[in-house]
């Protein structure tokens, strides 16, 4: 009896089982490093639009593809009346001397109203912490009066969390909601919006909001993890097959070694 034999021709279900798990294995380790690479490649994209000029947003038909993931600034003055505190979300960045990192509280996101125009864009002011015993009772936060100028980052919108359901009062003052959503604002308020919004930039400032925002991550490290996973699985899957296959040769040849004598 050949080794080959044994190991194959006669084991044709754990062959084939083997192949299985070595097969899904390796395709999905490559898929997460694929994944990886897409995500480096996000990443880079990113960096480099963060690193071109500021766009100013004073100038007209600017488009969420045009200003995404850039730096921008715009004049305008704030309608305060109208923020909007979106809730559960954590403090940026740890501040020295501070040691909750994980508090929740509020993105401030008021609109500003673009100078010598119209139109409206929604800011994200920053963070400032929620009153823990008492959800409605809104920290202590100024906004500034007469024009301003903003400077920050161009987003699609300020971050999703997990909704159970609608406001149906949305109007009622204070607006406290989960997310926000642009078109529903544009619809309630009947005001031409730009399509994305301002996340604001710079220190912390007397106004009582935190600013100190982290730099995105994109999870490279688990689809690393994930890949040397599944290529672990591939690998013990091959090497059980052929582990019990050899243990089952040797066997076989004793057997036949006895009979012979």
């Amino acid at each position: 009896m050949n080794i080959f034999s044994s190991l194959v021709s006669k084991r044709i279900v754990a062959t084939v089982s083997a192949l299985v798990v070595v097969a899904i294995g390796c395709a999905t380790g490559f898929w997460q490093l694929s994944r990886a690479q897409q995500k480096i490649a996000l990443a880079e994209s990113l960096a480099a639009r963060q690193m071109l000029p500021p766009v100013n947003l004073n100038e007209q038909g600017r488009t969420l593809d045009e200003v995404v993931q850039r730096r921008v600034f715009v004049r305008g003055n704030y309608l305060p009346a109208e923020t909007i505190w979106l809730d559960n979300r954590p403090r940026p960045i740890a501040v020295e001397g501070i040691e909750n990192v994980a508090q929740s509280g509020f993105y401030v996101i008021t609109p500003l109203k673009l100078e010598g125009t119209e139109i409206v864009l929604w800011v994200n002011r920053g963070w400032a912490p929620r009153n823990n015993e008492n959800r409605t009772e809104l920290p202590p936060v100024s906004t500034p009066s007469g024009s301003v100028l903003v400077e920050g980052m161009a987003l699609a919108n300020p971050g999703k969390v997990f909704e159970l359901g609608k406001n149906e009062e949305p109007l009622k003052k204070p607006r406290i909601e989960q997310n926000l959503d642009l078109a529903k604002e544009a619809q309630v308020h009947g005001w031409q919006q730009l399509p994305f919004i301002v996340r604001e930039s710079g220190k912390d400032g007397v106004d009582g909001l935190a600013r100190a925002w982290s730099a995105p991550t994109f999870g490279v490290d688990r689809h690393y993890a994930y890949a040397f996973q599944w290529f672990a699985l591939a690998l013990c899957g091959f090497l059980f097959w052929l582990f019990t296959g050899l243990t089952q040769y040797r066997r076989q040849k004793m057997n036949i070694g006895d009979q012979g004598e």
